[in-house]
């Protein structure tokens, strides 16, 4: 068995393919280096002891009757009772979370997070990780039950499937994820702090996924991924735009996967761009404070710009050449590796 174990998962940008995932379409994004770790030592019985070290916060609960929960400690209870409910038979664990993904940040500190401490959980046990997939799937039942967020599985999937210096691309149709060789030629991906702090429960984010699901009512189909640009001139308003830019998004991402392989980054800004006036006119998470940042970012230099995550805040993605002075205050990403168990200590 392992008395403890060092768990991280890294937080994700999403390049193009905003919106898409929990409409059977398509992704193409990338795990940061900046991520979620996760220390856990092993406990007798059945207690559960959580501390977020960066928020000076605890919890403790029973492992065999995780309580619903409110904010990070709500996590911590999903996973537990997630994992459970996969089969996975835990033991009682003391569990130290630290991590350096922005809150509200559109970069997906919350699957970083779920990912962290479902790995934590599972290396102090006698069974090995579930596959990818089934543990992603795991992770987002976390963030759709506990946390109250209908996210897909977008974030989980990269944070579990990135690679250093590929973007992987994701059919969440079929569930394949590709990697996709990320060269930039001396470009950067920056993002840019809009000031205005993401949340996807607490924003729009489920409004438009039951817009989305309201359009497949009305036109008979399973999933967006099975309409046409033209069906969606059947839609009222504003369905018609809701599903314009999800079937629109998903032929950006195919487009980038192209503009990559050809090394075309002029391309890959404007589809950026074309994916940001998408999500800002058809699909409307965009905010002023967001439009202020692309606008800096454009100024910039930037061959392209546009939000990341879920919208309604967060961070702003730009692809600026090597020669362009960036603003104040931006981080430059590098796709990095995947969640991985660092460390641990067989008994």
């Amino acid at each position: 068995m392992t008395d403890h174990a060092t768990a991280f998962a890294p937080g994700r940008v999403n390049l193009v393919g905003e919106h898409t995932d929990y409409n059977d379409g398509l992704a193409l994004a990338f795990a940061i280096d900046q991520g979620v770790t996760v220390h856990a030592n092993a406990l007798p019985g059945q207690r559960i002891e959580a501390i977020a070290s960066d928020l000076g916060e605890a919890d403790e609960f029973v492992l065999s009757r995780p309580p619903a929960g409110a904010g990070w400690r709500a996590f911590v209870r999903g996973a537990v009772a997630e994992l459970q409910r996969g089969g996975v038979q835990l033991d009682g664990a003391r569990l130290q979370i630290s991590g350096e993904v922005p809150r509200g940040a559109g970069l997906s500190s919350s699957a970083a997070l779920e990912v962290a401490l479902c790995l934590a959980l599972i290396a102090l046990t006698d069974v090995p990780a579930p596959p990818r997939v089934e543990l992603a799937q795991i992770c987002s039942r976390v963030e759709n039950e506990w946390v109250g967020a209908r996210t897909g599985l977008l974030d989980q999937l990269t944070s579990l499937f990135g690679e250093r210096d590929r973007a992987v691309l994701i059919d969440f149709r079929s569930l394949a994820v590709q990697p996709v060789v990320l060269e930039l030629d001396g470009h950067h991906l920056l993002i840019l702090d809009s000031g205005e702090r993401h949340s996807n429960a607490a924003s729009g984010y489920n409004a438009r996924r039951r817009e989305c699901q309201r359009a497949c009512e009305l036109l008979g189909v399973a999933s967006l991924r099975d309409v046409t640009l033209e069906m969606t001139a059947r839609l009222p308003e504003p369905l018609a735009r809701r599903a314009r830019h999800v079937v629109t998004e998903n032929e950006r991402v195919l487009a980038a996967v192209q503009a990559l392989e050809r090394r075309d980054l002029g391309e890959l800004g404007r589809l950026l761009d074309a994916s940001q006036a998408s999500l800002r006119d058809d699909y409307e998470v965009s905010t002023p404070a967001v439009e202020a940042a692309v606008l800096r970012l454009r100024r910039a230099g930037a061959l392209g710009a546009r939000v990341i995550g879920g919208g309604f805040g967060g961070h702003v993605l730009g692809l600026l050449p090597a020669e362009a002075r960036a603003p104040e205050g931006v981080l430059e990403v590098h796709p990095g590796p995947g969640a991985r168990v660092l460390a641990d200590s067989r008994t």
